[in-house]
C-alpha cells in the first residue's frame, strides 16, 4: 500500500487525493476536516460528516424504521461490517428503500467534506465501514454532484457560513404565503439549530435543508444566530478560588471501584 499512501499526500485537496486514490483501487478511509470517505477498491461506499444527519436517523426519523429495528441491526451486524444486509435480511427494510437513503445520505455528507475542498488529514487503508457494501459510486461522481450542489447553494443565496452555525429568524420578517417544505423547515429555525438538525428533525436530508434554508436567507426570513455572550471577566478585588487538596484515599477508592467494573 506504499504507492496508496504516496499517491493521495501528494495533493493539496481532499478531491484530488480521492481521484488519486481511485486510480490505484485503494480501499480504506479518508479523514478530510469536515467528515470521513470510506473506499472499497477506488469506489466511495459511505461518507459521514458531523454536519448531517446520520443514516440511522433519516430512516427513523422519516418513519421508515423504527427505531429498535435499526439499534437491532446494528448490535447484532456493526462489528460484521453488515449492518444494511441486517436491516434487509431481517425483512425491517426494502433493499431499494435502504439503497435511496444511502445514497442520499452518502451525497449529504460528501457536500459537506469538499465544500471547503481543503487538503486531506490522512488515509486509514483497510478501513471498513460498520454499514456494509449498499451501493458504490465512482469518486467523480460524488466530487461533480458536491460542486453541483455548492454552485447551486451559491447561487440562492452566497454566505456558506448557513450551513453550519446556529440560525434564528429575523425580527419582524413576514412569512406569508410560504411553500409548505419552506414554512416547515422556517418552524424549526429557534436560534439554537443548525442545518444538520433541522434536517434531522424533519428526517430529510440534509441538501434539500439547505436549499430551503437559503431560499428563506434570501427572502430576508433566516440569518446566522449571533454568537453567546463571553463570560464576563472577574471583578477587581475578586478572591481567587480556593481549590482544597484531593482526599488520595477517595481517588484510591473511585480507582479500585471503577477497575472491578
Amino acid at each position: 500500500m506504499t504507492g496508496v499512501t504516496t499517491a493521495w499526500t501528494a495533493h493539496e485537496t481532499t478531491s484530488d487525493a480521492l481521484g488519486a486514490l481511485a486510480r490505484e483501487g485503494a480501499t480504506g478511509a479518508l479523514s478530510g476536516e469536515r467528515g470521513i470517505v470510506y473506499l472499497a477498491s477506488g469506489r466511495v461506499v459511505h461518507v459521514e460528516s458531523a454536519f448531517t444527519p446520520g443514516l440511522g436517523a433519516l430512516l427513523t426519523q422519516s418513519g421508515a424504521l423504527a427505531p429498535d429495528g435499526w439499534w437491532e441491526a446494528v448490535d447484532g451486524g456493526g462489528t460484521r461490517h453488515r449492518v444494511g444486509d441486517r436491516l434487509v435480511d431481517s425483512g425491517r427494510l426494502a433493499a431499494g428503500a435502504l439503497e435511496v437513503c444511502h445514497l442520499g445520505a452518502l451525497f449529504d455528507a460528501a457536500y459537506f467534506v469538499l465544500a471547503r475542498d481543503s487538503r486531506a488529514h490522512r488515509f486509514r487503508s483497510g478501513a471498513v465501514h460498520w454499514l456494509g457494501a449498499v451501493r458504490s459510486v465512482p469518486v467523480d461522481s460524488v466530487v461533480r454532484e458536491s460542486r453541483r450542489r455548492r454552485d447551486l447553494l451559491e447561487r440562492i443565496w452566497p454566505d456558506p457560513a448557513l450551513d453550519t452555525v446556529p440560525l434564528t429568524r429575523v425580527p419582524d420578517a413576514d412569512p406569508a404565503d410560504l411553500p409548505a417544505r419552506r414554512g416547515r423547515t422556517l418552524t424549526q429555525v429557534d436560534g439554537v439549530r443548525t442545518a444538520a438538525d433541522i434536517a434531522a428533525a424533519l428526517g430529510c436530508h440534509t441538501y434539500h435543508t439547505l436549499v430551503e434554508l437559503r431560499r428563506l436567507a434570501a427572502a430576508g426570513l433566516v440569518t446566522a444566530a449571533p454568537p453567546p455572550p463571553a463570560p464576563a471577566p472577574p471583578g477587581p478585588g475578586a478572591p481567587p478560588v480556593a481549590w482544597d487538596d484531593p482526599d488520595a484515599a477517595l481517588l484510591r477508592r473511585l480507582r479500585d471501584a471503577l477497575e472491578a467494573l
